[in-house]
């Protein structure tokens, strides 16, 4: 059974003529918190495009919607079917743990995505090193967590009020089985790498652009001055530099 991501389309406030711009967003957010509240769903619907919204298992209003496995592979399968019933193809933008998905995405499905926008991307995969017993045995217990990276994904899950720890143990779970390799499978879709130049995230962001490159992508690279991975999301420069980008 094919995962349901609760789908939300917000359609333009003009008529639309460009492709739809899929959002998808990161670990221990929403489309509510990462996309609606930051400012990207207004830029967009007010440049003429409609806006699809997903929620990744495990989070948003309903995070336990989905049983079964929630494996990387089996999203971004999720993802491809979406992208179907809008008549794709469309523009993808994944911020953190949705530009994982994002390039999976065009990847495996290139047939399904015009354009590729990454945020806060890298290379390595820092879910799979999540130390999870620690961070259950935080919620537990409130025993403190060792685990430098672990502490501070749980310190933006916990302030996200709406997070549900069990759910998002689940998902880490799935990300588990599937570690990303971003070598073994590489968009030749055009594709915008930004992140901020205080994004420790992001550090192998040029690898990423390399394989990019390797595979006969057209590439381009903004680097937001001051911003972090938490804060790049929130950057009107990387609003600008995204709508740019898909209308070239």
């Amino acid at each position: 059974m094919t995962l349901d991501l609760n789908l939300r389309v917000i359609p333009a406030n003009t008529e639309a003529s460009a492709p739809t711009v899929l959002l998808i967003h990161g670990f221990a957010s929403s489309a509510d918190l990462n996309w609606e509240r930051s400012g990207w769903v207004r830029h967009f619907t007010e440049n003429g495009r409609n806006v699809a919204l997903v929620d990744l298992p495990g989070h948003g209003e309903d995070p336990n919607r989905n049983d079964g496995s929630w494996a990387p592979s089996r999203i971004h399968l999720a993802l491809a079917k979406v992208v179907e019933s809008l008549g794709g193809p469309v523009d993808v933008l994944g911020y953190s743990l949705g530009a994982r998905l994002g390039w999976e995405l065009a990847a495996k499905h290139p047939e399904l995505v015009r354009r590729l926008i990454i945020g806060g991307p890298g290379s390595l995969d820092p879910l799979a090193a999540f130390a999870l017993n620690e961070a259950r045995n935080f919620v537990a217990t409130g025993e403190s967590i060792a685990d430098e990276y672990t502490a501070k994904v749980m310190s933006i899950a916990i302030n996200e009020k709406a997070s549900d720890f069990s759910a998002l143990f689940k998902l880490i779970e799935g990300i588990k089985t599937e570690p990303y390799d971003p070598a073994e499978a590489v968009p030749t879709t055009p594709t915008l790498l930004v992140a901020g130049d205080q994004d420790d995230l992001a550090t192998t962001m040029p690898y990423l652009r390399r394989l990019l490159r390797e595979a006969g992508a057209d590439t381009e690279v903004v680097w937001l001055a001051g911003r972090n991975h938490a804060s790049a999301v929130t950057s009107r420069e990387f609003k600008t530099a995204a709508l740019k980008f898909l209308d070239a």
